[in-house]
């Protein structure tokens, strides 16, 4: 049987990992089952113009200033908020045994789904920018802590406010694109700004990963906290353009 052993503890065998990726497929099933019956797609609104080229120039001119604005942010974002895979390397970077590693991340998600529900809550009756701001001086927070609190307590500290940071932001962004493209354009317009995300999530971990090897965490998490303050000032505009919408 092939293994091999973990800290000279135990063996894990490959049965070891089926058992894993078969329990995995449970939750992925229901997920495929809710969708099926729960998901519904909303009615296209009465009376909205018909898009027959929706990456052409004209429409995505006719997206316009505030979304694109929008989009450039998340993009600054996305670099602040690089893989969580960073978040394994800062533990094995402090000397803890591979085994607690998971643990890690369950603290994360655990911060995250906590957090979620009642920041969703929260959106929905105040301004969804300052919202958005708290969730990036979360991330602003952990960025600091790990790259300076050194330790265990630094270490659950700074997962800790980076699954906090994650409940206060994820969703926030694709609401704030819904809220400024024209009904008409909302698939392209979350098209668009999954196609930035994404390369910029790439770009990311590139320039995390390259300041990991060259600088070591501190580099890395330092420039993650640099680019959430750049975030958050170009957020600012974002919240002055949306009250003007609103007043109008």
């Amino acid at each position: 049987m092939v293994g091999f052993k973990v800290f000279g503890t135990r063996r894990l065998t490959a049965n070891h990992f089926s058992t894993v990726f078969w329990v995995a497929v449970i939750p992925a099933f229901l997920s495929f089952i809710l969708i099926l019956i729960a998901v519904k797609e909303p009615k296209r609104q009465e009376g909205l113009r018909r898009i027959r080229m929706p990456f052409s120039g004209n429409e995505l001119a006719r997206l316009g200033a505030t979304y694109w604005w929008v989009v450039a942010v998340a993009a600054v974002f996305t670099l602040a908020r690089f893989s969580e895979a960073f978040l394994v390397l800062r533990t094995q970077s402090i000397g803890l045994p591979l085994m607690l590693v998971p643990l890690v991340l369950v603290v994360m998600n655990a911060a995250y789904a906590v957090s979620a529900y009642p920041v969703g809550v929260l959106s929905d009756r105040m301004d969804r920018v300052t919202v958005l701001i708290v969730g990036l001086l979360l991330l602003l927070a952990a960025d600091l802590v790990l790259a300076f609190v050194a330790g265990v307590i630094g270490l659950g500290l700074g997962v800790v406010l980076w699954g906090l940071h994650m409940g206060f932001t994820q969703g926030l962004l694709a609401a704030l694109i819904a809220d400024t493209a024209p009904p008409e354009l909302r698939g392209t317009a979350f098209g668009m700004f999954n196609l930035i995300t994404g390369l910029a999530l790439l770009l990311a971990s590139m320039i995390a990963g390259a300041l990991w090897d060259v600088v070591g965490p501190q580099g890395t998490f330092l420039a993650g906290a640099a680019f959430t303050v750049l975030t958050v000032a170009g957020l600012i505009p974002i919240r002055e353009r949306l009250a003007a919408r609103v007043q109008k």
